[in-house]
């Protein structure tokens, strides 16, 4: 390496020297950008390698662990400071604190958060499977192992979950979990999606010719859509995870892997707190899996209002009796362009808040839920909460809006299937919609163009439309 370029080099890594002194920035993109300075700083590292040393650094480690993909390299190769691997101690090692936070995990460009810990076992397992071998170890590193203890040890619903919020989405640094932690937070369910699905992905590469890892990730995780948004995007990206998940990984193949992934555990690591009957654990393996299955791959993500940074509710708001019978569909004709970033999404969300609640007056946004062109539904007034969205009807339904203006043309087919096939599944197999339930347009029932009559007329042609009966 000439001397220019080794300069350069140093700087970049003394740059990462100087981020751990400091809590870094837990977004994908200063883990990429590191992983990146590795790369080039040392060619050598790369493949299995650098996964392996990643795995060291972040002390994942375990008698699956060392089962599947062998011990861990501890130590930094000696041409990288060992300030490097400081930083990715400090981003990749998973904990949840007394104060309920949750380290090891990043903010994704498209809002989701993502432990790493999962990610990085799973690659590291698909590029190890090869040949005469089979993907388990995917399976169990990623996401299995972590479903069968927390179905183990934590009673249901509380055995998945929660989500949480981040001190700043522009600049993360801490990310606060919104209720008691499972030892299968949200964060640690999408890390081991994706490991899953790109770990999958991986199956069979050449050894010979291994991939660039910052340049894997990067198409996965900072795709930009185009104006097709998810329609004419690519496979393998992140907004596409629970479809990508849902196709590669039945519930049968699930449960199969829970169970191997419990088993060969028990017998590692002598477990005690896995004695379980089998009739005990198959109920609660069964439970578990069923939520997890409605959860994570019948229900869209939905961004909570943290991440999109709402303002608070003014006022006392009214709880809804549940289930409900109605869901009416809205445009919101301002903002007029479909939104295909969580950036532009939550900056909509935030603009029309401001709009229902300084122009009109309303306690908060009206909307119980918005879609974005993203590939994600953002959270207005939720599940629970009475809305302000179809006069004389917010007691009886739920209002969604997708943003754009829908007067002459249609939203991309995902965002349409988001709403009428996703959210409404989520909806009913939650105990929050009847399952047979009613779509209404807003035009149906208050003089307005609302939703537009491209969209209203898409609507008409969905199996629960039906006309307001006199």
């Amino acid at each position: 390496m000439g001397s220019t370029a080794t300069r350069i080099v140093a700087m970049v890594m003394l740059g990462i020297a100087a981020r751990c002194h400091d809590p870094p920035q837990r977004s994908m993109e200063s883990f990429i950008a590191a992983v990146e300075q590795v790369e080039a700083w040392n060619p050598e590292l790369k493949g299995v390698a650098l996964l392996r040393s990643l795995r060291g650094w972040g002390g994942l480690d375990g008698p699956l662990v060392r089962h599947f993909l062998g011990p861990p390299s501890e130590e930094a190769p000696p041409t990288l400071p060992s300030a490097a691997s400081d930083f990715f101690r400090s981003m990749i090692g998973h904990r949840v604190t007394e104060a309920r936070e949750e380290e090891g995990v990043v903010l994704t460009q498209d809002g989701t958060t993502v432990a790493l810990a999962p990610l990085i076992l799973g690659l590291e397992a698909g590029l190890l499977a090869g040949e005469g071998s089979s993907l388990s170890g995917v399976y169990a590193l990623a996401l299995a192992q972590t479903l069968g203890l927390s179905f183990l040890r934590s009673p249901l619903p509380d055995s998945l979950g929660p989500d949480g919020c981040w001190d700043n989405v522009t600049s993360p640094r801490a990310f606060a979990l919104s209720g008691t932690p499972s030892l299968a937070t949200d964060a640690l369910v999408n890390g081991g999606m994706d490991g899953v699905v790109l770990g999958t992905e991986l199956f069979g590469h050449a050894p010979e010719r291994p991939p660039v890892l910052s340049g894997l990730l990067r198409r996965y995780y900072q795709h930009r859509l185009r104006d097709g948004g998810l329609g004419s995007a690519p496979r393998l990206i992140s907004p596409r995870r629970r479809q990508n998940f849902r196709e590669l990984v039945s519930p049968a193949l699930l449960r199969e892997q829970v169970r191997e992934a419990l088993a060969l555990r028990r017998r590692l690591a002598e477990d005690p707190a896995l004695a379980q009957g089998a009739e005990t654990e198959a109920a609660a393996l069964g439970a578990g899996l069923e939520l997890f299955v409605r959860r994570y791959t019948e229900c869209p993500a939905i961004i909570p209002r943290c991440q999109w940074e709402a303002e608070p509710y003014r006022g006392t708001p009214t709880l809804l009796a549940l289930p409900l019978s109605f869901l009416y569909v809205h445009h919101t004709y301002e903002p007029s362009r479909p939104c295909l970033t969580f950036q532009q999404c939550a900056a909509d969300m935030r603009s029309m808040q401001r709009f229902h609640q300084d122009d009109r007056g309303w306690d908060d946004i009206g909307y119980s839920f918005v879609a974005g062109s993203d590939g994600y539904i953002y959270e207005g007034r939720g599940w629970n909460w009475r809305g302000a969205h179809t006069k004389g009807q917010n007691s009886r339904g739920y209002g969604v809006s997708i943003i754009g203006d829908y007067t002459t043309d249609l939203p991309s087919r995902p965002t349409l299937e988001l709403v009428r096939d996703r959210l409404t599944a989520c909806a009913v197999g939650g105990d929050r919609l009847i399952a047979n339930y009613t779509v209404h347009g807003h035009r149906q029932l208050v003089n307005t163009s609302c939703p537009g009559d491209a969209l209203f007329s898409e609507i008409q042609g969905w199996a629960h439309f039906r006309e307001v009966q006199p």
